[in-house]
């Protein structure tokens, strides 16, 4: 059995760590932020099981591996900076499978797996919205934000990809 502790009562006060051993309050914006992120992977995660397209799948866990270094990075771990440019060709790539002109409103709920990336696009929103004042303050850089305002386009294409292939 491995030794390994849950229970390790640091945050017993309100505070946590960052990975480079700095304290901060857990609602700090940045715990905020990648506490959001989290569960933007965990609507992803569920996504991913629900859906039928191997290929959206792949799409799905690539995004939901991507987030995991960006919660790293925006938890002051030794990772990469997220890149929207990774975003922006997701999008690309994405937006070429789409019937017509691929932008519209819509309500979620056609099937399971897109009504599933809807609630991981609102969950992305709400990182972007958490990330705007760190970004204001300083805190979190431009190519960082660009990253998150990216990520629900991402998102947002994949469920309107998946709503359009199940009405085929």
């Amino acid at each position: 059995m491995a030794e390994f502790n849950i229970i390790t009562k640091g945050g017993d006060k309100g505070t946590t760590s960052l990975a480079n051993g700095e304290r901060i309050a857990k609602d700090d914006a940045r715990v905020e932020l990648y506490g959001t992120l989290d569960e933007c992977q965990a609507a992803l995660g569920l996504a991913r099981s629900l859906c039928g397209d191997e290929k959206t799948a792949e799409d799905i866990y690539f995004l939901e591996d991507y987030l995991f270094g960006a919660m790293a990075y925006f938890a002051k771990c030794d990772y990469d900076e997220p890149d929207p440019a990774i975003m922006e060709n997701m999008a690309a790539r994405i937006t070429e499978a789409l019937p017509g002109s691929g932008m519209s409103f819509v309500r979620p709920g056609d099937n399971r797996c897109g009504a599933a990336l809807h609630l991981a696009r609102t969950v992305a929103r709400r990182a972007e919205r958490v990330a705007t004042r760190l970004f204001r303050e300083g805190g979190v850089n431009e190519k960082s934000y660009k990253f998150l305002n990216r990520l629900s386009d991402v998102i947002y294409l994949l469920s309107l990809k998946v709503d359009a292939d199940s009405k085929k």
